[in-house]
């Protein structure tokens, strides 16, 4: 009873409030909620006023279990959201592991079809293979190097003489000379010599001059000793019997103290020859000719 009797004066006071002083029309209103009030007073049941209140309740606690139910379901369904979104990325993962088991299949299918010619060894060598030796090439006997020995003039060498490439001799050789080059002496050589080609430019040699090549004695050269060569030209003099199975040309300033034998022969208006002159290697059959 005392909870509706604060609520009552609360009400009045308020109405009081609201309501202007000296207004009739408000005392009228106001004196019939007093009046009102008076016989709430009196007619209030209190087990009707506690009923109520019960039914307040049990709507209070049904509201109140109306919500921890809204709240669990949500909590179920925001779980369920959990369960879902975990699903998802477990689906992804287990697609993304498909994908590189599948991609991983190809390759190993790919890699069985690369012919073992084309495949490469990748496997570590435990040691590293011993070099192949590297063979010197070897000069063979009567091939010219390019080699190229000079004797200077200030030289003098007593003895014999070999080279696998050409030799310059502007000095003084006592001795046999074999080269499988080029024989140049433009000094002093006393002995036989053997050479691919022989030329004497103002030189003096005392021997015989034997080559595979021409064989060249210039103005100022003298020459003591047989020549044997395939071509030669002579403009110096020569004391000795020549023989060239190919051609001989006799410069103006030749002299020759010797038979020629040769495939065919020119000698020109001035040169000097004592001896036979003859074309023993020519193409030309001299008895068939005569018959």
């Amino acid at each position: 009873m005392g909870f509706f009797k604060d609520f009552k004066d609360d009400f009045s006071d308020a109405v009081n409030e609201l309501v202007p002083e000296g207004s009739d029309s408000s005392a009228t209103e106001y004196n019939e909620p007093t009046n009102m009030n008076d016989s709430l007073d009196e007619a209030i049941d209190v087990d009707d006023e506690l009923s109520k209140l019960d039914g307040l309740f049990e709507q209070v606690s049904k509201k109140v279990e109306n919500g921890e139910s809204i709240s669990s379901s949500d909590d179920t369904a925001s779980s369920e959201e959990k369960e879902d979104k975990k699903e998802g990325l477990f689906d992804k993962k287990k697609s993304k592991k498909k994908d590189k088991d599948n991609k991983q299949d190809n390759t190993d299918t790919f890699k069985t079809y690369i012919p073992e010619e084309y495949t490469m060894d990748t496997t570590p060598a435990t040691s590293a293979p011993a070099p192949t030796p590297i063979s010197t090439p070897t000069t063979n006997i009567g091939t010219a190097s390019d080699e190229n020995a000079v004797i200077t003039k200030g030289m003098t060498i007593n003895g014999s003489l070999e080279s696998t490439g050409s030799i310059n001799i502007e000095g003084t050789i006592n001795g046999d000379i074999t080269c499988n080059g080029k024989l140049v002496i433009t000094g002093y050589v006393e002995g036989n010599s053997n050479s691919a080609e022989f030329f004497a430019d103002a030189a003096k040699v005392i021997g015989e001059v034997n080559t595979t090549g021409t064989a060249k004695v210039g103005v100022g050269s003298v020459v003591k000793g047989n020549i044997i060569a395939t071509s030669a030209v002579i403009a110096g003099a020569v004391k000795g019997d020549i023989d060239v199975q190919g051609p001989v040309v006799v410069d103006t300033s030749a002299v020759v103290v010797g038979n020629i034998k040769s495939r065919s022969v020119q000698i020109n208006n001035g040169a000097v020859i004592e001896g036979f002159c003859s074309q023993t290697y020519s193409d030309v059959d001299v008895e068939d000719v005569f018959g």
